[in-house]
């Protein structure tokens, strides 16, 4: 491959709190899989330093900034490294990726063949079928001392035969055995005294003896791909190894680590069959329906996320979670627990980040394009604090597929118009007129109305589409969002792939912005929430951009949440506003003109948002879709809402089975797919122009 190049060059490499980072020459030798390093250039004839094999290494970017990542070889061994720029990192870290793949599938197709029987070790039967079945004879100190004793020296090891195969296989069990034997009677301690089971050190014990125990099944795994590469001679083009995903449910652990048995379906809740028994949602009725935001009342619901509550008692299944994941997982299709999740759909989450819909409406009152650029940049930094609920890191629901959120927010003219400043209505003393009609003793449109709605377009991969537009102000924004969600050790990253466009139909300018990740820090203790990456706005009409930095604490000191940026004028290149501060605390502005405003994020006016009851919800709206699994957590009664989640799930997964089986495509209700992106089926830009048609027909 043009890409198995060797490549060598100077990396600052981590050694310890002492001596801390320190320029290193290192050496990517592709022919024998080799990572070496040197002291520098020169010394590079003599013997390396230190060297790591790559065959099984797993390669990962640091969420700690962007020129780090890490080594992780197959022994243990890890390097962590820090290239100068972002750009050098993700060259090594492609090419190091590369190497390791290619070593790894080597050994797939260069070692002995399994007979044509498959073995697994990911689902055993009972204690009494064969596999299971322990020889009196072999304890746990014999089988452990497997492949330790010394050979002869001059004689060869015997490649290993089928037979043997099958005898580590049965050991594998019985340790296997042994250790369900140790999770046992760990749980059956009483739960106070002396020695509890809920002893931290005993916890770890469990967690880690899982873990060990899957990178053993990950070994057989690969010896399995071994065996299907020999009968088809070689693996296919761009196939890696994958890691063995968990081997049951997590949601189904409770309780110390407990299985869970729920009742039968006879038993079940009336809620619970009803989730299961709703029809499959394109033989609903797939037509768009409009909201009518008369309909829509003030929201009253306030689900805070600061109680740590069941988090702090189910520290076990954390732990047993953190043993089934590896370094770099993706967690889409990992089941978690459900006490870690908030009260609140996804889709719900994102609706969340307009709460501040007076801002969003006066970027279009902005008087010049810079104005209109700062403005905002301004609203987008003010969305994330009131998007989050509380400060402990909780995850929203994963929407299902066709599930839909709607909302409005009313904002009466005169905040905007305090907000804004001037040019605060662009509606002439006509329109004016016009619009003014007495209902309910109240002038209709004091207000502006903002709508929004989102949908679930896609469950694999995860994507939404969310639309919000204020039809009086002539302004929309449309977005797609692809939620990737990865392990990276004490903690989860969330990349939010896709884009984001905010259409000022008045000016003619559509303005482009990405969204930065998230990450779910400290997640064994008090798990809060960081926000990382850079993100861009763009107006291509009026040259004016704005380059946003989110930055993730370092590893040693710094502040939290901090976030810089600056607004261009591109075709100078002169930066016209400057930003700083906390993105969910106190941010700076400061202007060209050498002025510079504070904005407190605690002390701005929430809007609340209006959505209709339940009651007059579809039965995929998210709120009613969802209204047992939020019930029974604000109870507290985890095993109820984790029963109703599964039945939501369940049915999911029925749908898309049967949908593959008769191959019926998935059919959206309110956003179509135009190109990568997702796009609302009558976006205002659309409606405006066909209006404007109209009208030039009839004069």
């Amino acid at each position: 491959s043009d890409h198995m190049e060797n490549i060598y060059g100077y990396l600052m490499k981590y050694t310890n709190l002492v001596t801390g980072w320190q320029y290193r020459f290192f050496v990517l030798n592709n022919d024998a899989g080799l990572l070496e390093y040197f002291v520098n250039e020169q010394s590079r004839h003599l013997k390396p330093r230190g060297t790591l094999q790559l065959a099984g290494a797993v390669i990962s970017p640091s969420d700690e900034d962007s020129h780090t990542f890490t080594v992780n070889a197959a022994s243990g061994e890890q390097y962590k490294l820090r290239a100068t720029d972002a750009k050098e990192r993700q060259h090594w870290v492609s090419r190091l990726q590369i190497c390791a793949q290619h070593h790894t599938e080597a050994i797939g197709k260069n070692n002995p063949p399994l007979k044509s029987r498959s073995f697994s070790l990911a689902s055993q039967g009972s204690a009494s079928s064969p596999g299971v079945q322990r020889r009196p004879s072999q304890s746990a100190v014999s089988f452990f001392s497997v492949g330790h004793h010394r050979l002869p020296s001059g004689k060869r090891v015997p490649s290993m035969q089928p037979d043997h195969l099958i005898d580590v296989r049965e050991m594998m069990s019985q340790a296997e055995g042994q250790q369900r034997d140790l999770i046992r009677s760990i749980e059956c301690l009483p739960a106070s005294g002396h020695l509890t089971s809920l002893d931290q050190d005993l916890l770890m014990l469990k967690a880690t003896s899982m873990a060990t125990m899957n990178c053993l099944n990950d070994c057989f795994h690969i010896l399995q791909l071994q065996h299907a590469s020999q009968q088809k001679g070689s693996l296919p083009a761009g196939t890696t190894i994958s890691w063995l995903e968990p081997k049951a449910s997590l949601a189904n652990h409770f309780k110390n680590g407990a299985a869970q048995n729920f009742p039968a379906e006879i038993n079940k809740p009336a809620s619970v069959r009803e989730e299961q028994s709703i029809a499959e949602p394109c033989q609903l009725t797939r037509e768009p329906e409009e909201i009518n935001p008369d309909e829509e009342v003030e929201d009253i619901c306030d689900d805070k996320e600061d109680d740590l509550g069941a988090v702090e008692e189910q520290r076990s299944v954390i732990l047993h979670l953190l043993s089934q994941l590896k370094l770099g997982m993706d967690l889409t299709r990992v089941v978690l627990p459900t006490f870690i999740l908030e009260k609140r759909s996804l889709l719900e989450m994102y609706a969340d980040f307009m709460s501040h819909p007076d801002l969003f409406i006066a970027i279009t009152n902005g008087t010049t394009p810079e104005e209109r650029m700062i403005r905002f940049v301004e609203y987008y930094l003010t969305s994330f604090h009131e998007g989050r609920k509380g400060a402990i890191a909780k995850k929203p629901y994963n929407p299902i597929i066709g599930e839909t959120f709607h909302c409005s927010w009313r904002i009466p003219k005169s905040e905007v118009a305090t907000n804004a400043g001037s040019n605060s209505s662009a509606h002439s003393p006509s329109e004016q007129v016009i619009l003014s009609k007495e209902v309910e003793g109240q002038t209709e449109l004091d207000y502006y109305t903002v709508k929004f709605v989102a949908e679930q377009v896609s469950h694999h991969p995860p994507v939404s589409g969310f639309y919000a537009e204020c039809v009086e102000r002539k302004m929309c924004v449309n977005a797609h969002v692809w939620t990737k969600s990865k392990f990276l050790g004490m903690s989860i990253g969330v990349t939010m792939v896709g884009e984001g466009l905010l259409s000022l139909l008045e000016h003619g300018e559509e303005y482009t912005f990405s969204l930065p990740c998230a990450y779910a820090r400290s997640i064994l203790t008090v798990p809060w929430v960081e926000l990382g990456g850079k993100v861009n706005i763009n107006c291509v009409k009026t040259g004016y951009s704005a380059s946003i930095n989110f930055h993730t604490k370092p590893f040693y000191g710094g502040k939290l949440h901090r976030v810089t940026g600056e607004v261009k004028q591109n075709a100078t290149n002169t930066v016209v506003c400057r930003v700083q501060g906390e993105w969910n605390s106190v941010l700076e502005f400061t202007y060209s003109n050498g002025e510079t405003k504070y904005v407190d994020l605690t002390k701005l006016p929430v809007t609340r948002k209006r959505a209709r009851p339940l009651e007059k919800q579809g039965p995929f709206e998210s709120r009613r879709l969802w209204q047992h699994v939020t019930e029974s957590l604000r109870d507290g009664d985890i095993d109820k809402a984790t029963e109703h989640k599964r039945a939501l799930e369940e049915r999911q997964r029925n749908e898309e089975r049967l949908r593959a089986e008769t191959e019926t495509p998935w059919c959206t209700k309110y956003f179509l797919k135009e190109g990568d992106g997702w796009v609302y089926h009558k976006p205002l830009w659309k409606t405006a122009s066909a209006v404007q048609t109209q009208q030039m027909d009839i004069n």
